[in-house]
């Protein structure tokens, strides 16, 4: 039988990051991603959209999603607000409130498209509409900005949005059988259920669960209510929605990637609330199944652009790599709801595979420009933009980076989690009272963690330190003792005194370079392998070679990943561990086919972390080198 943890995040309020990893990747995002995308809200006219002064025949007509994009900025804004007080910030978030507040139809209705340009359509297209989807970014806002400023207006608009979605949906006579068919609402609806106390709206999302892919299918029904033929449908199945079966009857991760990750993720919450554990095995085997066959090394997913999302298992190319930066953001939030619901480190591991790679590849070191796509190889062609017409993924990170020390540590009633490291210092409630700790780290650059109480409730309590899936050597020392007998429960080492202030754990955990090589079914990276060192993923850039040409470059992995020596270069890149090792050069000379292997001349490379590949001169990358 699955257990259930019920782990609680700790707010990002209650832990304060001093790295020199993270913090000025949170300092940047507050002061550069924030006011970058807000401009661009203002410029492309997203903010004016909410006026409902357009007319036909007007340039820049407004596009159905537009809302989710100024939603998931208003969330970013409330939880850097909430760490950072800012009162023009404040003020200015006010400002946009009162504009939505303005805009809400009486009913409840929240959407500015189909309230300025389409009102005859409202909830005709639900498979494509994505009315749903923004008014679930906006209920995520609203709860977010609830808890940086007390304020209730926004809660208050969004839950009368909420009150008429739980009118027109669900299994009564008269509502309609709909959900979305892009996928969010159903995590968000969740939280505003833990932040008003409401039970319908939780009850509201495990309908949305539940409902999906039901028979008769409701996007056949509503195409024929407004007159569409649904077998004209573009994507040509309901996988591309998650929606083909329901969701207790899939077992292969389908579709587009982003939508995938929020049902689930939705879904996860759901499972916990209600203990129930057959949707639980549900979820456990679909991860299973996108881990072991569908996965990029870097935590991306999603292989093909056409949707957006997956295609068949072990089609996991390196420059075709689609791997969309709010696909790895979605895994991340599923991750961090399947830890909090098993307590299982496998769930951490992922976590942080994806956030410190497949994540922070899609923004730029000087946080305004992004990657929409993470490919895993590039000839030169890719850079980051300032701004997508589709603009998901901008502020999407900004909005994962201003709460991002909520992933650090969780707690339940005798347990405090470490799940990520970093320096900085935390204040973690338990039932008994509250531990605050400061840890010491330079992590990911060094495996060493040092941990000191620095006030502690004076009862028996866990520290439950996580001990990554990469690591294979690790000590632990207890107030400068070895520690006689370690226990491991799950990925976790469990440390369980009476703890009191000054106490200190020692934790060391071996961080030896790795070479990593591609399962053999996944055909385009036949005779290729990564490096990994710690969280990281490594990769080559032209700029860093004596060869340019990537192609012609070949690690050699005679000697084994130990001759692959780390060094941290403080002036580079923001200051990060480069990795210099031998390779060879091959030649290109001697007719299209040859009658020997390559051996190629002795050359050496270097390797930079992939999260900060793409910040300097225009040039060749690959995760998966040649290998001798």
């Amino acid at each position: 039988m699955i257990r259930m943890q019920a782990l609680r995040p700790v707010p990002h309020t209650r832990v304060t990051l001093t790295d020199a990893f993270w913090a000025p990747r949170i300092e940047v995002n507050r002061t550069a991603t924030l006011p970058h995308v807000r401009q661009q809200l203002e410029a492309t006219g997203r903010l004016a959209a909410l006026d409902l002064a357009w007319r036909i025949g007007m340039p820049n007509k407004p596009h159905h999603f537009w809302d989710s994009d100024i939603a998931k900025w208003l969330e970013a804004a409330s939880l850097s607000l909430a760490a950072h007080p800012d009162p023009a910030l404040e003020a200015d978030l006010d400002m946009i409130i009162e504009r939505y507040a303005n805009l809400q139809h009486p009913s409840g209705y929240l959407n500015s498209y189909f309230l300025g340009i389409d009102p005859s359509r409202r909830w005709a297209n639900l498979r494509d509409a994505h009315e749903l989807y923004c008014v679930g970014h906006l209920i995520e806002a609203a709860v977010a900005h609830h808890a940086a400023t007390g304020k209730r207006t926004f809660l208050e608009v969004m839950c009368r949005a909420a009150d008429h979605v739980c009118a027109e949906f669900g299994w009564g006579r008269d509502q309609r059988r709909g959900y979305p068919g892009h996928e969010e609402i159903e995590l968000a609806l969740v939280k505003l259920a833990a932040a008003t106390g409401e039970r319908r709206y939780f009850e509201q999302a495990r309908y949305f669960i539940d409902a999906r892919g039901q028979q008769p299918h409701y996007y056949e029904i509503e195409a024929r209510l407004r007159g569409d033929d649904p077998r004209a449908y573009w994507a040509k199945t309901y996988e591309y929605v998650q929606a083909h079966v329901p969701l207790r009857e899939q077992t292969t991760v389908v579709g587009h990637a982003v939508r995938a990750m929020y049902l689930y993720a939705g879904a996860t919450d759901v499972a916990a609330a209600t203990g129930d554990t057959g949707l639980l095995a549900v979820l456990e085997g679909l991860w299973k199944q996108l881990v072991d066959t569908r996965l990029f090394v870097t935590g991306g997913i999603g292989t093909s652009g056409d949707n957006e999302g997956f295609t068949r298992d072990y089609d996991l190319p390196d420059e075709d790599a689609y791997a969309e930066t709010c696909a790895a953001i979605g895994l991340v939030f599923w991750a961090q709801r399947m830890l909090a619901t098993t307590g299982q480190g496998q769930y951490a591991d992922m976590l942080e595979r994806a956030l410190y790679n497949g994540v922070l590849s899609g923004v730029g070191l000087d946080g305004t420009r992004f990657f929409y796509e993470n490919p895993l190889a590039s000839g030169g062609q890719h850079a980051r933009e300032a701004w997508y017409s589709c603009a998901c993924c901008p502020p999407n990170i900004a909005r994962l980076l201003a709460g991002l020390p909520g992933l650090f540590l969780g707690s339940s009633d005798d347990s405090v989690w470490m799940h990520l490291y970093a320096q900085g210092r935390a204040s973690v409630p338990v039932a008994a009272g509250v531990l605050s700790l400061s840890t010491q780290s330079c992590y990911p650059w060094d495996g060493a963690v040092g941990v000191t109480v620095e006030a502690a409730p004076g009862a028996p309590l866990a520290l439950r330190l996580r001990i990554p899936g990469w690591c294979v050597r690790w000590r632990v020392r207890v107030n400068g003792a070895p520690l006689e007998s370690a226990v491991l429960e799950n990925g976790y080492l469990v440390l369980r005194r009476v703890w009191r202030a000054g106490d200190r754990i020692d934790l060391q955990l071996g961080m030896p370079v790795r070479f990593t090589y591609p399962h053999p079914r996944i055909r385009a990276l036949a005779g290729r392998v990564a490096v990994e060192r710690g969280p990281l993923v490594y990769c080559l850039e032209g700029v860093d070679q004596r060869e340019r040409d990537l192609e012609l470059l070949a690690l050699d992995t005679s000697a084994g990943p130990a001759a692959f020596k780390p060094h941290h270069d403080h002036h580079l890149l923001g200051g990060v561990t480069l990795l210099r090792g031998p390779a060879r050069r091959l030649g290109a000379a001697g007719g299209l086919y040859r009658s020997r292997p390559l051996s190629g001349d002795v050359t050496d490379a270097t390797l930079i972390p992939y999260a900060v590949w793409a910040n300097r001169a225009r040039t060749e990358m690959r995760v998966w080198g040649r290998s001798t």
